[in-house]
Protein backbone atom coordinates (compact mmCIF):
# COMPACT_ATOMS: atom_id res chain seq x y z
CA UNK A 1 0.00 0.00 0.00
CA UNK A 2 1.54 3.48 -1.17
CA UNK A 3 -0.64 6.27 -0.12
CA UNK A 4 -0.05 9.58 -1.53
CA UNK A 5 0.12 13.07 0.43
CA UNK A 6 0.34 15.70 -2.05
CA UNK A 7 2.58 14.91 -4.02
CA UNK A 8 4.72 12.66 -2.30
CA UNK A 9 4.57 8.63 -2.03
CA UNK A 10 5.91 6.98 1.10
CA UNK A 11 5.86 3.36 1.22
CA UNK A 12 4.48 2.88 4.71
CA UNK A 13 4.07 -0.50 6.82
CA UNK A 14 0.74 -1.82 6.38
CA UNK A 15 -1.98 -0.73 8.50
CA UNK A 16 -0.62 2.44 9.68
CA UNK A 17 -1.83 4.58 7.01
CA UNK A 18 -2.73 7.80 9.51
CA UNK A 19 1.19 7.11 11.14
CA UNK A 20 4.20 9.21 9.89
CA UNK A 21 6.23 6.69 8.40
CA UNK A 22 10.03 8.67 9.73
CA UNK A 23 12.09 6.69 7.72
CA UNK A 24 10.60 8.39 4.84
CA UNK A 25 10.21 11.69 6.51
CA UNK A 26 12.30 14.10 4.52
CA UNK A 27 12.73 16.78 7.78
CA UNK A 28 13.29 13.12 9.71
CA UNK A 29 15.37 12.07 7.26
CA UNK A 30 17.82 15.16 6.60
CA UNK A 31 18.09 15.90 10.36
CA UNK A 32 19.10 12.23 10.99
CA UNK A 33 22.17 12.65 8.11
CA UNK A 34 23.17 15.63 9.52
CA UNK A 35 23.55 14.84 12.74
CA UNK A 36 25.53 11.64 11.45
CA UNK A 37 27.58 13.45 9.42
CA UNK A 38 28.37 16.20 12.17
CA UNK A 39 28.60 13.75 14.89
CA UNK A 40 31.34 11.83 12.68
CA UNK A 41 33.49 15.07 11.76
CA UNK A 42 33.15 16.36 15.24
CA UNK A 43 35.34 13.74 16.76
CA UNK A 44 38.13 14.77 14.70
CA UNK A 45 37.65 18.32 15.51
CA UNK A 46 37.32 17.91 19.01
CA UNK A 47 40.80 15.89 20.12
CA UNK A 48 42.71 17.67 17.28
CA UNK A 49 41.76 20.90 17.90
CA UNK A 50 39.93 21.12 20.56
CA UNK A 51 36.62 22.28 18.93
CA UNK A 52 33.03 22.20 19.42
CA UNK A 53 30.27 21.72 15.99
CA UNK A 54 29.32 25.36 16.92
CA UNK A 55 32.74 26.64 17.46
CA UNK A 56 33.72 24.68 14.15
CA UNK A 57 30.87 26.53 12.40
CA UNK A 58 31.58 30.04 13.73
CA UNK A 59 35.31 29.77 12.17
CA UNK A 60 34.53 28.58 9.22
CA UNK A 61 31.66 31.30 8.61
CA UNK A 62 34.21 34.12 10.19
CA UNK A 63 37.21 32.54 7.79
CA UNK A 64 35.11 33.59 4.64
CA UNK A 65 32.80 36.61 6.24
CA UNK A 66 35.23 38.54 8.72
CA UNK A 67 33.52 40.87 10.85
CA UNK A 68 30.37 39.82 11.12
CA UNK A 69 27.99 40.03 14.28
CA UNK A 70 26.71 36.66 16.30
CA UNK A 71 23.42 38.00 15.07
CA UNK A 72 24.70 37.73 11.66
CA UNK A 73 26.20 34.34 12.12
CA UNK A 74 23.70 32.34 14.16
CA UNK A 75 21.65 31.55 11.12
CA UNK A 76 24.19 30.53 8.47
CA UNK A 77 25.48 28.10 11.53
CA UNK A 78 22.26 27.15 12.88
CA UNK A 79 23.01 27.86 15.54
CA UNK A 80 20.80 29.43 18.76
CA UNK A 81 21.39 32.26 20.43
CA UNK A 82 22.99 30.14 23.93
CA UNK A 83 24.50 28.16 21.57
CA UNK A 84 26.26 30.90 19.45
CA UNK A 85 27.27 32.94 22.87
CA UNK A 86 28.81 29.77 24.96
CA UNK A 87 30.88 29.20 21.18
CA UNK A 88 31.80 32.32 20.83
CA UNK A 89 33.03 33.15 24.41
CA UNK A 90 34.68 29.35 24.05
CA UNK A 91 36.77 31.02 20.99
CA UNK A 92 37.30 34.15 22.53
CA UNK A 93 38.75 32.44 25.63
CA UNK A 94 40.88 30.24 23.52
CA UNK A 95 42.56 33.31 21.61
CA UNK A 96 41.10 32.23 18.45
CA UNK A 97 38.58 34.89 18.14
CA UNK A 98 38.43 38.49 19.44
CA UNK A 99 35.71 41.11 19.34
CA UNK A 100 35.53 44.40 17.61
CA UNK A 101 33.15 47.18 18.90
CA UNK A 102 30.52 48.29 16.02
CA UNK A 103 30.16 52.09 15.87
CA UNK A 104 26.63 52.20 14.94
CA UNK A 105 25.23 49.61 17.29
CA UNK A 106 27.48 49.63 20.89
CA UNK A 107 25.66 46.24 21.84
CA UNK A 108 26.88 44.51 18.78
CA UNK A 109 30.77 43.39 18.40
CA UNK A 110 32.19 42.41 14.91
CA UNK A 111 33.83 38.66 14.98
CA UNK A 112 37.19 38.32 13.19
CA UNK A 113 39.81 35.20 13.52
CA UNK A 114 43.00 35.77 15.60
CA UNK A 115 45.94 34.38 13.92
CA UNK A 116 45.21 31.53 16.08
CA UNK A 117 41.67 30.89 14.25
CA UNK A 118 43.14 31.39 11.40
CA UNK A 119 45.79 28.47 11.99
CA UNK A 120 43.10 26.49 12.81
CA UNK A 121 40.81 27.25 10.04
CA UNK A 122 43.81 26.47 7.80
CA UNK A 123 44.63 23.09 9.42
CA UNK A 124 41.35 21.97 9.04
CA UNK A 125 40.20 22.48 5.90
CA UNK A 126 41.60 19.81 3.86
CA UNK A 127 40.57 17.60 6.55
CA UNK A 128 36.89 18.76 5.77
CA UNK A 129 37.38 18.42 2.14
CA UNK A 130 38.82 14.97 2.31
CA UNK A 131 35.70 13.98 4.88
CA UNK A 132 33.41 15.62 1.75
CA UNK A 133 35.10 14.01 -1.28
CA UNK A 134 34.72 10.45 1.01
CA UNK A 135 30.92 10.95 1.47
CA UNK A 136 30.24 12.06 -2.06
CA UNK A 137 32.42 8.89 -3.68
CA UNK A 138 30.09 6.83 -4.71
CA UNK A 139 28.17 9.94 -6.94
CA UNK A 140 29.16 10.93 -10.15
CA UNK A 141 29.96 14.72 -10.64
CA UNK A 142 26.41 15.04 -12.46
CA UNK A 143 24.63 13.83 -9.06
CA UNK A 144 26.71 15.63 -6.93
CA UNK A 145 25.61 19.02 -9.07
CA UNK A 146 21.70 17.64 -8.80
CA UNK A 147 22.32 16.92 -5.29
CA UNK A 148 23.78 20.53 -4.72
CA UNK A 149 20.65 21.76 -6.93
CA UNK A 150 18.26 19.49 -5.02
CA UNK A 151 19.89 21.33 -1.63
CA UNK A 152 19.39 24.62 -2.84
CA UNK A 153 15.94 24.10 -3.57
CA UNK A 154 15.14 22.44 -0.68
CA UNK A 155 16.75 25.82 1.62
CA UNK A 156 15.21 28.05 -0.40
CA UNK A 157 11.89 26.01 0.29
CA UNK A 158 12.24 25.83 3.83
CA UNK A 159 12.70 29.70 4.43
CA UNK A 160 9.11 30.31 2.40
CA UNK A 161 7.47 27.88 4.80
CA UNK A 162 9.17 29.44 7.63
CA UNK A 163 6.90 32.39 6.47
CA UNK A 164 4.09 30.08 6.37
CA UNK A 165 4.41 27.93 9.63
CA UNK A 166 4.72 31.02 11.44
CA UNK A 167 1.12 32.48 10.16
CA UNK A 168 -0.52 28.55 10.75
CA UNK A 169 0.77 29.47 14.95
CA UNK A 170 -0.81 32.70 14.38
CA UNK A 171 -3.83 30.91 13.49
CA UNK A 172 -3.73 27.62 15.72
CA UNK A 173 -2.52 30.10 18.84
Amino acid sequence: MIPVYGKVKADLMTDVSDALYLPRFLPYRLTKLAGAVSRSIAGLYSEMFDLTIPEWRIVAILGSHPGMTARDIGPLASLDKVSMSRAIDRLVKAGRLEKRAVTADRRAAALYLTKSGHDVLHRIKPLAQEYEDRLLDDFTVEEIEQLDDFLNRLDAKADELTEFTGKIEEIAG
